[in-house]
C-alpha cells in the first residue's frame, strides 16, 4: 500500500466512530492547553522575580545583619552592624566607591497641635539617589518612558548634603501626604517639627508618588515618610544603638565577589569573629548581591515551571492512555477488516503505519484545538495568577510536538498488536 492509500485507510477509520474519536481527542485537548497555560504561568513567574530584583543594582552588596530567635524573639546572632563599621568599610576596602546606611524606625510626628504616627528612615546624603534608582516609585500620573531626574522626586527644598549628615544635623525631608497632614495648606520649609520629642528643621519636601507596580498602590503609601541623616536618627531617636543595613557600591562589578571577601575580612576584624578548627567562619551578617538574590529566586521560579509542566504532562499521559484504549478497542472491532488486509498481500508495516497514523491524527487535532484553547485561557489564568503570565512563542511547537509524540507512543503497541495478528484467525473473527 502506498502511504497516500494508508493515510485514506486512516481517516476513514477515524471517521467510522466520531463520538469515540472527539471524545479521545479531548483528553489531548486539555493535556495541550494545560501545557501552554502552565508554561505561560511559570515563564511570568520568571519574569516577575526578575522585575522585582531588577531595582537591586548589578553593583551593590547588600550588607546586614545575621539574627536568631532568643525567647521567642529575634535578636542578633552576635554584634549589631553599626554606623561606624559602615564608616570603616570605605577605608578598609579601595575598591568600595561608596557606602549607602539606613536604619528604620517608628514614632509619632507633632507640628503645633497636630500630631501624626508614621516610620521614618534615617539615610545617608545619597539616599534620594538610591531611592529614585530603586524604580520603586514615580511621581503621579509620570509619562511612561519620560527620563526622570532627583528633582522630579522633591516638590520643594533640598535633600541633606554629606556635611549635614557627618555632623548629625537635626534637618528632615517629608513625604507629601505627611506634610499635608501637619501643616494642611502652610508651606513646611523652615517649620520644626517634633518627632518622639527631638526638634527637626523641614528642609525639603518629597514630590506626590506613586508605586511603579499598580498592585502595590494599595498596600503602601509612599508619600507618608519622614527621612532625616542615618547619623541623626542614631543619635537621637534610639534609646540604644540600632543596627544598620549597609549597601557597599563596588568600582569594578567584575570584581565583586573579591570585594566581598574584604569586606567579611574587615567586619570579621571589626566584630572579633574567628575561625573554627575547620578553618570555618560563624559570620554575624549576610552579604547578598543582586546575582545571590536573583539567582536563588530563578531558581524556585524555575522549579515551580517544573512542577506545573509536570502536572500538564499528566493531563497528557492520561490523554495518551485514552488514545491507547480506544485504539485497542479499535483492533478488536476491526479484526476481520485486518485479516482480510492480511491475506490479500498487505504487509505488516502497513497495519503498523495505519493505526498509528490514526493515533497521531487523533493527537494531532487534539494539539491544534489544545493551543487554541491554552492561548485563549491564558488571560483567565492569568487574572487568577495576579495579572502574571508570559506566553512562550517556543511553548506552542513545543506542546504540539509533545501531543504528537504522545499520539506516537501510545498508538505504538495497539499498531503493532493489530500488525501480529494471525490472518487465518482475523478472517474467522465475529
Amino acid at each position: 500500500m502506498t502511504f497516500i492509500n494508508t493515510l485514506r485507510a486512516a481517516l476513514v477509520g477515524m471517521s467510522s466512530n466520531k463520538l469515540r474519536a472527539v471524545l479521545t481527542t479531548l483528553g489531548i485537548v486539555i493535556g495541550v492547553a494545560s501545557v501552554i497555560v502552565m508554561l505561560a504561568l511559570g515563564n511570568g513567574a520568571q519574569a516577575a522575580v526578575a522585575a522585582n530584583f531588577r531595582s537591586l543594582g548589578s553593583d551593590e552588596i547588600i550588607i546586614s545583619e545575621t539574627q536568631v530567635i532568643k525567647n521567642g524573639q529575634m535578636v542578633p546572632q552576635g554584634k549589631i552592624l553599626s554606623y561606624e563599621d559602615g564608616l570603616g568599610i570605605l577605608d578598609a576596602v579601595p575598591d568600595v566607591s561608596e557606602v549607602d546606611m539606613t536604619v528604620n524606625g517608628s514614632g509619632k510626628a507633632r507640628y503645633k497641635r497636630d500630631v501624626e504616627a508614621l516610620n521614618f528612615t534615617g539615610v545617608t546624603a545619597s539616599g534620594l539617589q538610591s531611592f529614585a534608582a530603586s524604580g520603586q516609585v514615580q511621581p503621579v500620573n509620570w509619562p511612561e518612558g519620560k527620563l526622570l531626574t532627583l528633582n522630579d522626586f522633591l516638590a520643594e527644598g533640598r535633600f541633606f548634603t554629606p556635611a549635614e549628615v557627618a555632623g548629625g544635623e537635626s534637618v528632615c525631608v517629608i513625604g507629601s501626604q505627611t506634610a499635608q497632614d501637619l501643616f494642611g495648606g502652610d508651606d513646611p520649609l523652615g517649620q520644626t517639627v517634633w518627632l518622639n520629642h527631638r526638634s527637626f528643621v523641614i528642609i525639603g519636601v518629597l514630590a506626590e508618588l506613586e508605586p511603579t507596580d499598580p498592585q502595590q498602590r494599595y498596600q503602601t503609601d509612599p508619600n507618608i515618610t519622614f527621612v532625616l541623616p542615618v547619623s541623626t536618627a542614631i543619635q537621637q531617636l534610639f534609646a540604644t544603638e540600632p543596627s544598620v543595613q549597609i549597601t557597599a557600591h563596588v568600582k569594578d562589578v567584575n570584581k565583586i565577589n573579591d570585594v566581598k571577601y574584604q569586606i567579611a575580612t574587615y567586619l570579621r576584624q571589626q566584630h572579633a569573629i574567628q575561625a573554627d578548627t575547620n578553618g570555618k567562619f560563624t559570620d554575624d551578617f549576610n552579604m547578598t548581591t543582586r546575582n545571590d538574590i536573583l539567582g536563588a529566586q530563578q531558581s524556585a521560579a524555575s522549579t515551580f515551571s517544573l512542577l506545573l509542566a509536570a502536572m500538564a504532562v499528566v493531563s497528557l499521559v492520561v490523554g495518551g492512555i485514552g488514545i491507547m484504549n480506544v485504539m485497542l478497542v479499535s483492533v478488536t472491532e476491526r479484526t476481520r477488516e485486518i485479516g482480510i488486509r492480511l491475506a490479500v498481500g498487505a504487509q505488516q508495516s502497513d497495519i503498523v503505519l495505519q493505526f498509528l497514523l490514526e493515533a497521531v491524527l487523533i493527537s494531532a487535532l487534539g494539539g491544534l484545538f489544545g493551543i487554541a484553547v491554552g492561548v485563549v485561557t491564558i488571560p483567565v489564568a492569568a487574572s487568577l495568577n495576579s495579572g502574571i503570565a508570559l506566553l512562550a512563542p517556543s511553548s506552542i511547537p513545543l506542546a504540539f510536538g509533545v501531543a504528537l509524540l504522545t499520539g506516537i507512543i501510545f498508538g505504538l503497541y495497539p499498531a503493532a498488536r493489530a500488525s501480529r495478528l494471525n490472518p487465518i484467525e482475523a478472517l474467522r473473527y465475529e
